[in-house]
């Protein structure tokens, strides 16, 4: 994934004010609006400034950049550089959904980076309800934030109860970026599957002059594990059997995701790579649960003794000519 350098793409240090910030996003709108510029790449650099001023503009989503970048930094990263995040560096980062506002008609909106998608997830720039200018009395409702939350394979079998701990920002009455933590107790109903959005209603910015709080949208992923893939509902589980389970086939007993054990037959002559598919132990749900697939490896063990060694020549002498590397 191509790393953003957000700071050196509006060439601002990494300690620049918001008003730092609004200046050199100023500046470089004014050379590479499309309208008025004559650069050739005009529109991507356009669009690179807007996506790093969508980000740097907002306290919470700086924050949560900052945080992820500064691996990237320490290892000499750039901006166009690849990069390869550690596993859940996006999530546990509690944002708004809205941003501060662009400049001119191309200042909002508009085509975000797979960098900006991965850390943000499905936030947008555009907000979602305005925040009140000076001397506004209307009851307004808060905006409505956003995070990513990591949870295990199990909790979708069974469904749970765990306490979230999120980091956010706010600017603190000097206008610097502050860090800013909590920790919500969260109901994590069976099904959820990697995507959904689990609604928090009143969790988010408070309301103005008496309006209603913005919700908390916390979008689901799961822990990468080894021992299975997700794919929507379904879920692929590797199973390890013998030679002569695969060949001979036969009974053998599974341990599943959901932590129940149940049995299952391989067929005779199966191969490493085949799948078993058992339908409706994915990812449960009402309508339509999803099939776990169990793919079948190969466990070769060692020959050591003199009993195993001579067994493995026998198995040889079985099979004159077998060539597995053969067409």
């Amino acid at each position: 994934m191509q790393f953003k350098d957000y700071y050196q793409i509006l060439g601002v240090s990494h300690s620049a004010s918001p008003e730092d910030i609004k200046k050199a996003y100023r500046k470089l709108a004014r050379r590479y609006h499309p309208d008025v510029s004559k650069e050739p790449d005009a529109a991507r650099r356009m669009a690179e400034v807007n996506e790093a001023h969508t980000v740097l503009s907002d306290p919470e989503k700086r924050a949560a950049y900052d945080s992820v970048g500064a691996q990237a930094w320490a290892a000499g990263a750039r901006s166009g550089d690849d990069v390869r995040p550690p596993p859940g560096w996006n999530t546990g980062y509690e944002f708004s959904d809205g941003a501060a506002p662009g400049f001119g008609p191309h200042g909002e909106g508009g085509e975000f980076s797979e960098f900006f998608e991965q850390l943000f997830g499905r936030a947008r720039a555009g907000a979602r309800g305005a925040r009140p200018g000076a001397g506004a009395q209307a009851p307004l409702r808060g905006q409505d934030h956003h995070a990513r939350i990591e949870l295990e394979l199990i909790d979708a079998y069974r469904g749970a109860e765990r306490a979230i701990h999120l980091r956010g920002a706010h600017l603190d009455a000097q206008g610097q970026v502050r860090p800013q933590e909590r920790t919500l107790q969260v109901r994590i109903p069976q099904g959820v599957k990697p995507g959904q959005l689990i609604r928090l209603a009143g969790q988010g910015e408070p309301g103005w002059h008496g309006g209603p709080a913005g919700d908390l949208f916390l979008e689901v992923q799961f822990r990468p594990d080894a021992r299975w893939r997700i794919d929507g509902r379904d879920v692929t589980q590797r199973l390890r059997v013998t030679p002569w389970e695969a060949a001979l086939g036969g009974a053998v007993q599974v341990a599943t995701p959901d932590g129940k054990t149940v049995e299952v037959g391989v067929p005779a002559g199966s191969g490493s790579g085949r799948k078993l598919r058992l339908k409706g132990r994915g990812i449960p749900s009402a309508s339509a649960p999803g099939d776990l697939l169990l793919e079948l490896e190969l466990a070769v063990p060692g020959a050591v003794t003199d009993a195993q060694k001579a067994a493995w020549a026998r198995l040889a002498e079985a099979y004159p000519g077998f060539d597995p590397r053969g067409a």
